[in-house]
Formats: C-alpha cells, structure tokens, sequence
C-alpha cells in the first residue's frame, strides 16, 4: 500500500522534481540518473512520509542529497555549478508554490510559441544536449559566439515575455 501512494506521489511530481534537478546539473543525462536514485531513495524510505501534502520538502530534502552526491563523482567537471550556488537554488525553489511553477511553465509556452521554429530551435539548444548550439553555427556558417549573443538576446526577449505573461515588471 505504501508502495503505491509512492508512485501515485512521485508520478504526480515527477517534472517538478526533474525541474529543480536540472537547475542544478549540467545535462539531461545526470538528472535522469539522479532523479532515478533519488526516486530508490524515496521508494525504500516512503513509509518516514508522514502526509501526502509534505512529499515536497521530503523528495526536494532526498533529491538535493542525491545531486550533491552526483556532484561529488563528478567534481572534477568544471561545468558543474558551485555547491553555495545550487544550495541558493534549491532554497529559492522550494519557496515557489506548485502553482506558481505551473504558471511559470505555461507562460514560457506561450512566449516560445511567440518565436520562428528557427528561433525556437536555438532557445531549446542549450538543454537537449552538450554542444548543440556549436552544431547548429557549424551548419549555418557562423561562429559560436555570433550564435551565443543572439542566444542571449533571445533569452531576454523571452524573459520579457514571460515577466509580462505573469503580470510582473522586469
């Protein structure tokens, strides 16, 4: 029964769980192999779960040690981001309602949609896989780095958006 109110849970919370890990690993890949430990993790001590409504904190607590642990294996990337800075991430997430990430999520949507394919195309770059955006200008004919400038400019252009999709000023 308990095995069962675990995946009824983690199923539930699977991308926001997968959202936070990626803020702080450098590919798909390793949040994959961390939120699969992780979910072991979980599996073998959900019965420490007192309520349904604080599987949260506890898989965000289970979750942050099993991308630290990530992050120890692999501390000789010099990709990996510092440990003070993902340790603010994850308290910066954990403030965030589920609500709030979903509206999040919707605005991003609609603002991408907002771009050409090609534009698109580059903006998603970045998180498919390593050295996306040094393909896509080898293809075109240009530099990596005209590719990366335009890539932050359209990151502003959508950081606009989704500022004013919410409602806010930024």
């Amino acid at each position: 029964m308990e095995k069962d109110r675990f995946l009824t849970l983690f199923l539930k919370h699977e991308r926001e769980l997968a959202a936070i890990a990626r803020a702080a690993l450098p590919d798909w890949n390793a949040v994959d192999d961390v939120l699969q430990e992780a979910s072991l993790v979980m599996w073998r001590k959900i019965d420490q779960l007192q309520a349904d409504d604080e599987f949260i904190p506890w898989a965000r607590m289970v979750l942050r040690f099993e991308v630290l642990k990530y992050r120890r294996s692999c501390s000789r990337d010099r990709l990996l981001l510092d440990d003070d800075l993902v340790a603010l991430i994850a308290i910066e997430a954990k403030d965030e309602p589920p609500e709030y990430v979903q509206e999040q999520r919707s605005a991003i949507r609609a603002c991408l949609g907002k771009f050409s394919p090609e534009h698109q195309k580059l903006l998603l770059a970045p998180y498919t896989r390593d050295e996306a955006v040094k393909e896509m200008a080898e293809a075109a004919g240009k530099t990596a780095n005209s590719l990366y400038k335009r890539l932050g400019r359209l990151r502003t252009k959508l950081h606009d958006c989704v500022q004013l999709q919410l409602g806010g000023v930024s």
